[in-house]
């Protein structure tokens, strides 16, 4: 399957977008004060461990949809680059 510029292009940035959001929300929910991530005793709750279960789901589907979209990033930099070492006679 060949994906085209924009469309790789957006995939990549979807997959760097990701990490940078969750990474934030990771840090956020390891600061939490409000009390629903961790109870009184300093234990984690099930919401954090919901939320870390989300996190680590969508790094993993970021990652995935990240590679993706360089795969199509790349291959079009070569498909571009391979006619001009063509017309060199090299």
């Amino acid at each position: 399957m060949k994906l085209s510029r924009p469309v790789s292009w957006f995939l990549l940035a979807f997959g760097v977008w990701s990490w940078f959001i969750w990474i934030t929300f990771v840090k956020n929910l390891v600061k939490d004060g409000s009390g629903l991530a961790f109870d009184d005793a300093g234990d984690p709750t099930a919401y954090f461990w919901v939320h870390l279960a989300l996190a680590v789901t969508s790094f993993l589907l970021g990652t995935a949809i990240g590679v993706i979209g360089f795969r199509g990033v790349r291959a079009l930099r070569r498909e571009t680059a391979a006619p001009v070492s063509e017309k060199s006679g090299t």
